[in-house]
């Protein structure tokens, strides 16, 4: 059994720890309510770019655009690309493996699939398991911000325009609830008409038909970029969400395992004492008694003498 100052000395350590955990789990909690506003600030706009593009289906005929599904083009494995979000560190649970499970349950399935990764763990992780990608986006930890997204989804219209890749998909990490998340991948590009032709009816009959210059395709595809953008920008939000409340629920049950290992330490602390304690008084009884015999020894030896 460790000694009282030992065990002292790890209840202080453990103490450091959870000021640490601590720290983390309500800086965790600041970020992710600050992308949570980010995120609202940024929502007006694109719910008025997507009305607008409702316009653009109410007054055109038959609108068209490449960046619409079609569902009878074919999309073979090497026309396919991926984007992966994972965070620029650990400390979050299962948070980052969970990404890159279904990464490779898609590399697998697709082994021609070109990846552009987000973050630095998930780089990291196609690094050491020989795992190809296209590109790394190196944005540090802090809140996404709307140019990042705007760069991520510069390269991938590029590309996709280019005919590098036909289809694109995009898997990250959204919150279910304040206390679960789950991996979604679900497709960038193309579009599926139908997301914007559910008001399409009303709108013929309240506004009209519109005049567009220089062209309604080209109105449109500006638009659907723009879309684009604001489509990966909140990818980016809720994902750095969940890794926060990830980091949260992790940092807590440190927290509450450091409070557990305090108690058992305490106890093992005092036991310790005690026992340092009753030592120290066995000893002082062993003494005295020890000097009261030798007293008694030489008193009967005066009295012999005498």
């Amino acid at each position: 059994m460790a000694n009282a100052n030992e065990i002292k000395t790890r209840i202080q350590s453990v103490q450091d720890t959870a000021k640490i955990t601590n720290a983390m789990y309500l800086i965790s909690s600041t970020k992710m309510q600050r992308a949570k506003r980010s995120l609202e600030n940024t929502r007006p706009y694109y719910e008025s770019l997507l009305h607008e593009i409702e316009r653009v289906f109410a007054s055109a005929d038959d609108p068209e655009s490449k960046y619409f599904y079609d569902p009878d083009k074919k999309n073979p494995d090497n026309k396919v690309a991926c984007l992966v979000i994972t965070a620029d560190r650990g400390l979050a649970g299962s948070y980052n493996m969970n990404v890159i499970k279904e990464a490779e349950r898609m590399f697998r399935e697709h082994p021609k699939t070109k990846f552009f990764v987000v973050g630095d763990y998930g780089r990291h992780y196609f690094d050491r398991h020989g795992i190809p990608y296209v590109k790394s986006f190196d944005y540090t930890a802090n809140v996404p911000h709307i140019r990042e997204a705007r760069d991520i989804s510069d390269v991938l219209l590029d590309s996709y325009d280019s005919g590098e890749i036909n289809m694109v998909y995009v898997i990250y990490t959204v919150m279910k609830t304040a206390i679960t998340s789950e991996v979604d991948t679900i497709r960038f590009l193309p579009f599926d008409r139908g997301d914007f032709m559910s008001s399409e009816e009303k709108l013929k009959k309240e506004l009209g038909r519109f005049e567009f210059f220089p062209s309604y395709k080209e109105v449109l595809d500006n638009a659907l970029r723009s879309i684009e953008t604001g489509f990966v920008y909140s990818t980016l939000v809720y994902s750095f969400c969940a890794e926060q409340n990830a980091r949260m629920g992790a940092m807590d049950s440190a927290n509450k395992n450091a409070e557990k290992l305090l108690a058992e330490l305490r106890l093992q602390f005092n036991r310790a004492r005690q026992a340092g304690i009753t030592q120290e008084i066995t000893e002082i009884a062993a003494g005295e008694l020890a000097q009261k015999r030798k007293r008694i020894k030489k008193q009967n030896e005066e009295v012999e003498t005498s």
